[in-house]
């Protein structure tokens, strides 16, 4: 569960693991053949529309946790296999994304929705580069920007899966650069546990 090409060898955040040849050839053939029958919508953030596409599934957190379309069967192996790998029940996760990045398309510096606990994704097709950073929240921030750097970089092989926990899911954010090949993505997410 080593993370490969890290800017500091193994030391990668608490709570993050990383493996390569996740799934299968086969396993990933059959999920592009299940993605070629998706719908995918543009995305957009802060009035600005990314260059990368999305399909929700599940409980979305721009939605106010209403349902979207249910997740799709294709997707249950996978979400049963990450789910065993990272200790949770596959129903647990109760949404699932597919990010279609087209060459050139980035995703910028974010930390997943807090609504959600673990994270969970799969990539697929070409390699990305997975930056991290620690996370400063805005309100938290300097007044005058003070430009943070990347501290741990990780290589997303195709068929490499990842999961976040702990630390590297509460005090991370990450940033993946534009893509030179098409790509896709597909995460899982469980809910976060309120308090009683």
């Amino acid at each position: 569960m080593a993370a490969s090409a890290s800017l500091f060898g193994a030391d990668i955040p608490e709570g993050f693991l990383h493996r390569d040849n996740f799934v299968s050839g086969e396993e990933e053939a059959a999920l592009l053949a299940g993605i070629q029958q998706i719908e995918f919508s543009t995305f957009e953030m802060r009035g600005v529309v990314a260059r990368r596409r999305v399909a929700f599934f599940g409980l979305s957190y721009d939605k106010g946790n209403a349902p979207s379309r249910p997740i799709p069967e294709f997707l249950f192996p996978l979400r049963g296999k990450l789910g065993a790998w990272a200790g949770v029940e596959p129903g647990a996760f109760a949404m699932s994304l597919i990010n279609e990045y087209r060459p050139g398309a980035p995703i910028g510096w974010h930390r997943d929705a807090p609504q959600y606990g673990i994270v969970a994704g799969l990539s697929l097709l070409s390699r990305a580069r997975m930056r991290l950073r620690p996370y400063v929240s805005p309100s938290e921030a300097p007044a005058q920007a003070i430009r943070r750097k990347t501290t741990h970089e990780i290589t997303l092989s195709p068929r490499s899966a990842y999961v976040m926990t702990g630390k590297s899911r509460s005090h991370y954010e990450h940033s993946i650069p534009a893509v030179e090949k098409l790509r896709y993505s597909i995460t899982f997410r469980t809910l976060r546990a309120t308090a009683a």
